[in-house]
Formats: C-alpha cells, sequence, structure tokens
C-alpha cells in the first residue's frame, strides 16, 4: 500500500504525516516544493506540484490512497492569479488524471482526500451555513476549490477515484508564515497576546470567525478517509465542523487561560477584510459530516490550552 501526501512539509502536511507514522502506515511518499521530513521508511520527492515530471516520479508505482494538501491559498492566489491556477487547479486536474489513467489499467482506484476549503461559500456571507448552503465563491481561491470538488465528484461516479473534499476553516495555532493567508488572523489573535506580545486585530470585536484545531482537523481527515464510499453519496464535499466564535469571544477566552493576554488585544478593523473573512455565520451545523464521524473541537478554552502545552 502506497499514500501520497501532496503539500507534506506545510502545516497541515506535517501533522498529518506524524499521525500516519504513528498509525503504522506504510509506503509513505512525501511530496512539496521544499525537502520535507521524512521519517524512517517514508519517500520524500521534492518538485512543483504542476510539473508534470513530477507527477510522473509520484505515480512511478500504483498509489492507494492521496491526501492532498498543496495549494496556493486565499491572498497568495488573488495577488498571482496564474500561480493559483497552476498549483490549485492545474496540478489537481493532473493528479486525477494519473489517477484515472492508474485505474483504466487495471491498477488500484485511489482513495482521493482533498483539502478543500470553506472559501466556496462567498460574500457576502449568508446568515445560515448548513448541509443545503449552495456554494458560491468571490475568490479565485474558493472557486478553484469548488471547481476540483466538481471534478472529485465526477471522477467518482465514473469509477476512477473514491474521492472525497473536507471543507476546511481557520486551523489554528499556526505560526508565523509568509504564506498569503488572509485568514491568518485567526492564529495571530491566539498565538501573540499569549506570546506576551501587543496584537492589533484587523477585524473587530463583533467579527466572527470558524476556527478548528490543528489535532482535530488531522483526526477529521483520517476519520474522513476512512469513511466507505457508499456512506458518502454523490456529492463528495462535506464541510467541516468548526467552533463558530466572535471574535470577543475568543478574546475573553484568552483572559481565562492568561489574564494578562486579553488587554494586549487592540483593534484596527479593515473593512474589506472583515466582510470577506469576519462574517461568517454564528447559526451553523454540521450534521453530514458528524453523521459520518467528524467533529469539531470540544471548546474554545479547551483549545486554547491546548496551544499553550503543545506550542
Amino acid at each position: 500500500m502506497r499514500t501520497l501526501v501532496t503539500g507534506a512539509a506545510g502545516y497541515l502536511g506535517r501533522a498529518l504525516t506524524a499521525a500516519l507514522v504513528e498509525a503504522g502506515t506504510s509506503g509513505l511518499i512525501l511530496s512539496d516544493s521544499i525537502h520535507p521530513a521524512a521519517p524512517a521508511g517514508s519517500e520524500p520527492i521534492t518538485g512543483d506540484i504542476g510539473d508534470p515530471a513530477l507527477h510522473n516520479r509520484l505515480f512511478a508505482e500504483p498509489v492507494d490512497t492521496v491526501f492532498h494538501l498543496a495549494g496556493v491559498v486565499s491572498g497568495a492566489a488573488e495577488a498571482d492569479c496564474s500561480a493559483g491556477k497552476h498549483v490549485n487547479l492545474d496540478a489537481t486536474i493532473a493528479l486525477l488524471e494519473h489517477c484515472r489513467l492508474q485505474a483504466e489499467r487495471g491498477g488500484p482506484v485511489a482513495c482521493f482526500i482533498y483539502a478543500s476549503s470553506i472559501a466556496v461559500f462567498g460574500m457576502p456571507l449568508p446568515s445560515r451555513i448548513d448541509d443545503t448552503t449552495a456554494p458560491a465563491p468571490t475568490l479565485s481561491y474558493g472557486a478553484h476549490k469548488r471547481a476540483c470538488e466538481l471534478l472529485i465528484d465526477d471522477c467518482t461516479r465514473r469509477g476512477y477515484i473514491d474521492g472525497r473534499a473536507l471543507r476546511l476553516s481557520g486551523v489554528v495555532v499556526r505560526p508565523v508564515l509568509p504564506n498569503g493567508a488572509l485568514s491568518g488572523f485567526n492564529s495571530d489573535l491566539i498565538r501573540e497576546p499569549l506570546a506576551g506580545r501587543a496584537y492589533t486585530c484587523p477585524v473587530g470585536p463583533d467579527a466572527t470567525i470558524w476556527i478548528a484545531s490543528l489535532q482535530r482537523t488531522i483526526a477529521n481527515l483520517l476519520r474522513f478517509a476512512a469513511v466507505e464510499g457508499p456512506a458518502l453519496g454523490a456529492q463528495r464535499a462535506v464541510t467541516m465542523p468548526s467552533l463558530a466564535v466572535a471574535v470577543r469571544t475568543v478574546v475573553s477566552a484568552l483572559g481565562r487561560v492568561d489574564p494578562a493576554a486579553a488587554a494586549r488585544v487592540g483593534y484596527a478593523p479593515q473593512a474589506a477584510l472583515e466582510t470577506q473573512f469576519g462574517r461568517w455565520p454564528l447559526d451553523c451545523q454540521f450534521a453530514r459530516a458528524r453523521t459520518l464521524g467528524l467533529e469539531a473541537d470540544v471548546s474554545l478554552d479547551a483549545l486554547i490550552r491546548n496551544h499553550l502545552e503543545t506550542r
């Protein structure tokens, strides 16, 4: 059995790799544009995820499972349309094509787990989001993610893959990374005050966000991969359960964990940023995901305390 992880050197990729190793997964292929840390027995393959030569190396032998995490995120994809399309759309299509060719040659039908995003929901965000809410992306990043979700549905229908796409929210608490993520304030709001540094939040205290811990996100990805295909039906995109909270609620929780932390937070709201990334409805439900065994973090306080214990 061979398991491919793209974006393996990233924040999610490193954590997923560690979890797969802990679970005893063998035959790991770890791909990224920079050299990923390679546990014993794994195969690191470095290169541009959009390069056909790299794909040939990744599929030199049959691949049973693909965790496709590689991507150019929100702000970076808006700033460089070509780079966003190259990585987010073209590279995903190429991976799916290799899976198709593998299946048509009589090889394994790969389980293809795709890291999608709640960016498939665009602004103005609806007052409620549930399993019936239609995606309507208003950023290139979200459009790329939605296009790939549809392609995964179609490739699954045709029997080329056993696909599934998990729509991730803000995964926290990320380290400081110059990756162009416009929602990076989700992590900054928690990380900086707890590190003893003053933090000026670019959205107001009444802004609302969806967040999930790294540990819960990885657990959900692994659970999602283990779900039997028929349980997912024809539409393979699922929105991951997350904590829906106001920024002021996050600041209050910081104060309960570290009384001085809340006082370190100030505000300088940026209207455009808050409209796109700080208006997530508190009225939300994730019924379909929960029936599949996916869960949100237990509480905001537990998420913050876990960050302090593991940073």
